[in-house]
Parts: C-alpha cells; sequence; structure tokens
C-alpha cells in the first residue's frame, strides 16, 4: 500500500469512527499534506493529541478507498487496482511514518497511550485490507494475467510484489484461519507494544546509579561529568548515573578501573529486563514466539523463520543458518585466542581473577594500547560530532555522489537538538530533506536507525524526508561533543540508510529507498562504514576540537593496525544473538511455550561458539530487533550484508576507490533501485559474480588476504 505497513512497530489496523474524537479538519496538521518544504511534518503544529484523531480518520478513509478498489465494477487493470492501492492511504501515511519517528524517539506517556490504543487497530486494518476476498480476486485477476499486460518492470515487480504480500497475509486461507489468524495478529500487535514500552521502562531502571566518585575511577573528566548531570537530571544529589546503552557491553565498561563498578554494570545491562518487576520482558516473549511458530503453521510454514525468510535474499533459514556456520571456526578460534591474552594480561596486572564478560572491554583495551600504544582518549578529541558529521560523513558523500548539503533552522524539530539539513543532487536540483537525533534520553529507544518522515515517489510527487537517529552520550554544558570511534562507524553507517532513500527513484512507493528485504537493506549502510577510515575522509574530519590539527599520521597508523584488533570478540557477539534469532523463530508450533532462561542457555550451547567471557550483543530479554523492530529471524541480516558489502568494497579498491565514478555506478545500479528488480541479479550485475565470504573475513583479519 502507499502508506508503511512494515514499519517496526508491527503496524496494522481496523477502521473505526472518527466521532469519538472529531476534529475541525483545519484543527489537525495531519489531516491535509503539509505546506512545509518537502511536506515536511509540522512539528511546530503538531501536538500529542493530533495522534489518535488522525489514525482514525487515516484508517477510515483508507477503508474507504480500498472497498472501493475492491467494488470497481471495471474489469481489474494495473491502474484501477495496483496503481490505485499506491494512491490510497495518504492521512494514515502522514500520521504513521510521523507518529512512529516521534514514538521511537521522543515519546511520553500520552504517546505511548495511543501506540497501546492504536497498535491493535492497525493490525486489526491491515487484516481488512489483505483478506478482503473482492480486492484479492482483482490482484489475483492481473497476475494471472501478467505476461498479457504489457507492463514495464517496475510495474511487473509490484503486481509480483502484491500477489505474494496477499497471499503471505493469508487472502488463500480458509475463512476458519483468517479468523484464527486476525486473532492472532492483534495479540502479537499487543504483546510487542508491550514489550518495547516495558524494555524503554527496563532500561531507564536499569542504569546504574553510583554513590562515590571514586569508584568511576578512569572516566575522564567529561565522563564524570556526564554521570553527574544524568543523576541531577533523575533528582539524585550527591550520587552519578550511567545510563545503559541497548547492547549487553557498556561503552565505559573499558575505561572502569573498579572491578566491582564494571561488574555492578555489567550485570545491570545483562538482567535490566528480568527483574521480576513490571518491566519484565520475559512473559512477554515467550508468548511472542509461541504466536508467531503458530502464525507459520497456519500457512504451511515448519516454523516462523521459513515463514519471514520467503521474500528474503537468503530465502530459507537453512541458507541462513549455513552461512552463518561457515563463521564460527575462525570467529572460535580468534576468541579462544584473545581470551588467553587477555587472561595473561590479568595476571601480569596482578590480578587473581577469570576472565569474565564485564572484564573484556577493560582488558582488551589495556592489550591494545600496549600492542598498538593506542589509547582511546587519545582518539576522541579528533572526533568532534559536527565536524564528523560535516567534513566526515557529508565529505565522502559528496566525494563519491557529488550531493552537497545546507543546514537549515527554519523546519521545525520535534526536539531541540535535533540538526535538519537540505540536501541537493549533484546538479544542485533539490534531493530530499536530512534531519540528524544523535543524542540518548530516557525517552528514547535504544540503539540506532534511519527512516522516512515522507518517502519518495514520482507517482505521488514526493521526495524523501529521512532521519538518522543514534544514543550518543550528550556531552556535559559547555563541554566539546566529542564522540567514540564506534560513534563515528554509527554515523557514517545510518547515513547510508540513508543515502539508500536519498537516491531512491522509483514511481511507486511500495518499491522505493529502503522498501527491500532486510538481509538488503543493512548492505548500503555497512558499505557506507568503509569510508570512515579512507584516508582522504579521515584526513578531512579528524582534526583536534580546540587546535584543530589534523590526527597525526603516527595516530592514524596505529588505528589501522589495531583494526584487526577484536574481532574475535566482535564478530562472535554479533553470531551468537544471530543464531539466538534464529533459533527463537526455528521453534514448531507444536512447541511448549517456553522457559525463557533455560531456553536462551541451550541455544547459546548450541552455536559452537563456548567462550564464556563472550556474551551475545542482546539478550532475549532486551533483543528489540527481533522482538518489536522486524527483525524476527533477521538478525542475522548484518552478517549477511556484511559480506555483500566487502564483496563491493574490494572492488572498489580493484577500481580507484573514493571515485565520482565508482560512487555513480554503486548510485545507478544499487542505491536508486529500491526493490524495483530481485536482489540476487542485482547485486551480481554490479559485482560481477554471486557474494563471496572470503573478503569479509580478511576484512575481520580471520583470514589472511591473498594474493591476486
Amino acid at each position: 500500500m502507499a502508506f508503511n505497513f512494515r514499519l517496526a512497530a508491527a503496524l496494522a489496523a481496523s477502521a473505526f469512527s472518527v466521532s469519538a474524537h472529531a476534529q475541525a479538519a483545519s484543527a489537525n496538521p495531519f489531516f491535509s499534506a503539509s505546506t512545509l518544504p518537502y511536506q515536511a511534518p509540522r512539528f511546530d503544529q503538531i501536538k500529542d493529541a493530533d495522534y489518535a484523531p488522525a489514525f482514525e480518520r487515516g484508517m477510515a478513509e483508507h477503508l474507504r478507498e480500498i472497498r472501493a478498489i475492491a467494488s470497481n465494477r471495471a474489469a481489474p487493470t494495473f491502474d484501477n487496482t495496483i496503481a490505485a492501492m499506491e494512491r490510497a492511504g495518504q492521512t494514515l501515511n502522514r500520521v504513521q511514518m510521523t507518529f512512529y519517528g516521534v514514538y521511537q524517539a521522543n515519546t511520553d506517556d500520552a504517546l505511548d497511550k495511543v501506540q497501546s490504543q492504536e497498535a491493535p487497530r492497525l493490525t486489526a486494518h491491515e487484516d481488512e485490507v489483505y483478506l478482503n476476498a473482492k480486492l484479492f480476486a482483482r490482484v489475483k485477476s492481473l497476475y494471472d494475467r501478467r505476461e498479457t499486460l504489457s507492463l514495464n518492470p517496475e510495474q511487473a515487480q509490484l503486481l509480483e510484489i502484491y500477489y505474494q504480500q496477499f497471499v503471505h497475509a493469508g487472502a488463500q486461507l480458509s475463512a476458519a484461519d483468517k479468523t484464527k489468524l486476525r486473532a492472532i495478529n492483534t495479540r502479537l500487535s499487543n504483546l510487542e507494544t508491550q514489550y518495547e514500552q516495558k524494555l524503554i521502562a527496563s532500561a531507564k531502571a536499569g542504569a546504574l546509579i553510583v554513590d562515590r566518585k571514586e569508584a568511576l575511577a578512569g572516566l575522564d573528566d567529561n565522563a564524570v561529568a556526564s554521570a553527574a548531570k544524568a543523576a541531577q537530571e533523575r533528582g539524585l544529589t550527591g550520587k552519578w548515573v550511567i545510563p545503559l546503552q541497548n547492547t549487553t557491553q557498556q561503552p565505559v565498561l573499558s575505561s572502569l578501573t573498579d572491578r566491582e563498578t564494571r561488574q555492578a554494570l555489567f550485570e545491570q545491562s545483562w538482567s535490566r529486563a528480568e527483574k521480576g518487576d513490571g518491566n519484565d520482558t520475559r512473559a512477554t516473549i515467550a508468548e511472542l514466539a509461541e504466536l508467531r511458530a503458530q502464525k507459520a503453521a497456519l500457512f504451511g510454514y515448519p516454523n516462523f523463520a521459513a515463514y519471514t525468510l520467503y521474500d528474503q535474499m537468503a530465502k530459507t533459514p537453512e541458507a541462513a543458518e549455513n552461512f552463518m556456520q561457515q563463521l564460527v571456526p575462525a570467529t572460535l578460534a580468534e576468541q579462544k585466542r584473545e581470551a588467553d591474552v587477555l587472561q595473561k594480561a590479568i595476571r601480569k596486572d596482578g590480578g587473581k581473577f577469570d576472565l569474565k564478560p564485564w572484564d573484556w572491554e577493560h582488558y582488551s583495551d589495556q592489550v591494545r594500547r600496549a600492542k598498538y600504544n593506542l589509547d582511546q582518549n587519545e582518539i576522541r578529541p579528533y572526533f568532534e560530532l559536527k565536524t564528523v558529521l560535516t567534513d566526515g560523513v557529508f565529505f565522502a558523500a559528496n566525494q563519491l555522489y557529488g550531493i552537497t548539503f545546507q543546514q537549515r533552522t527554519d523546519i521545525p524539530v520535534y526536539q531541540p537538538d535535533v540538526m535538519v539539513f537540505e540536501v541537493h543532487d549533484k546538479d544542485g536540483s533539490p534531493l530530499g530533506l536530512m534531519y540528524f537525533d544523535y543524542f540518548k534520553r530516557d525517552n528514547k529507544s535504544g540503539g540506532a536507525w534511519m527512516s522516512n518522515f515522507v518517502g519518495q515517489s514520482k507517482l505521488l510527487g514526493t521526495k524523501p524526508v529521512i532521519y538518522n537517529v543514534a544514543n550518543f552520550t550528550k556531552a556535559a554544558p559547555g563541554q566539546p561533543q566529542l564522540i567514540t570511534s564506534d560513534d563515528v562507524t554509527t554515523m557514517f553507517h545510518e547515513f547510508g540508510h540513508a543515502l539508500h532513500g536519498l537516491f531512491a527513484d522509483q514511481t511507486y512507493p511500495s518499491l522505493s529507498g529502503t522498501s527491500v528485504a532486510r538481509d538488503f537493506v543493512e548492505f548500503p549502510s555497512q558499505f557506507n562504514e568503509n569510508w570512515a577510515l579512507d584516508p582522504k575522509v579521515l584526513s578531512h574530519y579528524a582534526r583536534h576540537y580546540k587546535t584543530g590539527a589534523p590526527m597525526p599520521d603516527a595516530l592514524v597508523s596505529k588505528i589501522r593496525k589495531a583494526s584487526h584488533f577484536n574481532q574475535g570478540y566482535a564478530l562472535g557477539e554479533i553470531v551468537a544473538a544471530a543464531e539466538l534469532d534464529m533459533k527463537w523463530h526455528s521453534l514448531p508450533a507444536t512447541a511448549p511455550r517456553q522457559d525463557v532462561d533455560k531456553f536462551e542457555a541451550d541455544a547459546l550451547n548450541s552455536t559452537g561458539l563456548d567462550v564464556a567471557a563472550v556474551p551475545p550483543r542482546y539478550r532475549s530479554s532486551y533483543f528489540l530487533h527481533i522482538w518489536s523492530n522486524g527483525y524476527s529471524a533477521g538478525y542475522y541480516a548484518y552478517l549477511w550484508t556484511e559480506m555483500l558489502d566487502q564483496d563491493v568494497f574490494s572492488w572498489f579498491q580493484e577500481h580507484g576507490g573514493l571515485t565520482r565514478e565508482n560512487g555513480q555506478r554503486f548510485r545507478d545500479m544499487i542505491l536508486s533501485k529500491g526493490h524495483t528488480m530481485d536482489y540476487g541479479p542485482m547485486f551480481k550485475a554490479f559485482y560481477g559474480k554471486d557474494p563471496d565470504i572470503t573478503p569479509m573475513l580478511v576484512h575481520r583479519g580471520l583470514v589472511p588476504q591473498q594474493d591476486k
């Protein structure tokens, strides 16, 4: 449909009367298209109270449009059926895309209530559309005659996708099974909303509260000041607060020298959503897994992984599993070697304890310093956030694609820290609008992401309005906004997604930009990470925040030499999480509801990665990606797309690297294509052959580079 059913919060809903929240159209900013440039959301006018009435009107309008298409007495044509569905639902599209952008980044009690109320209604609404027998009959009629319709390639692809989506949503199920499906979908929507809200609350409640400043030994002055400010914001006097990041490991563990503090912080992270309180997510996810397996069984699939991977590049759970298992031997060998090195470092430091997860980052940083003479605190002064953005991320995009950026302070935002830039194409024509929301807040979901407020479509006459969101620690007032090397990578990564959206060049919104499979959508973003350390790019943005002096060559050399360091750990924590995801979603419908702790332990033990000091990047209880963010049975995609990105980066290196010619080729053949063709042929057309795992392993330093 023209509006985005694929949003991470499991969106879909049933139409209902708008009379309960009757409101004049002129009073609600969503009832007509925004008059701002690019139809950007009117955050200067939007109030929390506007969302529910807009959802209700949007669903009612959309359902009327869908019923009119289904009941059209004219014979089905591409325009009066498929294109008509693409044009439908514009009010719903506006409110949905804006709401979920703000809800995930800047929620409050009112927005939580809207989400709880509207998510199940949206789910029922999606069922109303996809389970409409008359509408599916029109789609099937076109699909059966597709060879005779003289469709262009984009239209043919869209028709194929619509048919698959209707079938996959239950259009061919019996009436009894459709009733079961509606009930399952509604319950899943409620559970996913519960899960996300519990997770945000548990992360806030799980922050480590420190009573003694001495317990923060090892942190620099800026980090201590930020911890003090976080405590003040919670009304805590004479204390310090370390908020939790989304992942298992926490960034400050590398610096903290007090082992008790490290252990306390790690355990707060590890157990954040399973404390037996109102924010415990375990019962929620156990039911989610059970219901997803039951849903898959309605369609004749053995498990939810098989059900959900049908339209991915990997196609089957077996293909994804076989790919991941290729990574295990080299990863495990490197993990064991790294663990041995760290244990020796502990003994050398006088420690009489065995290496634990809360020790890994701290001692790996010590080993890194000793081996490469590299201190992360030595690097940070060269990574000032705004400079990294404008002189690094934007510069690389200009060098590759010719695009330019102009900050706009006249575009309203939903939170004062948000920055807005207008993007112009190589010929100076307007390309789109970009929002950047980088700082962690207690009311923000963890992690980092990209999405659209407005999607690109020639049919609808819209250009992309895109946002990048992250969770960097905000500097204390008056302090420079210095970030870590990981933060730099995150900025390049999310902007890679943005480029995929900005370069969208599709007629139909359902095929536009990042509307692609999970195991393809991370390919452009991970590819863009490679430019962070490109010599030309790095020298342009890595400048000392005080003096403006470029990063010394000796420090650059140390960073490059250390790039393969700790890769057994870095890759292993992702493989473990991806395997955990796949195990959850490989449960058959006949399996009983699982004991989450036991299931997780058994699943992790079965991966072949048995180094106890390397935990998964996410545990089941706080694995937002797979329970409420659209990555169920799909976390392997980060690994799969790393293979794709390293294949393509190796191609770039062989053909001159950072050049406009190479960038244009990548834009033309990948970034601008959306989902207008199948992923395998699209990739092969650029790379010249099928994906190859070797460049990925070489990049990670897990196998030696072979001479050509």
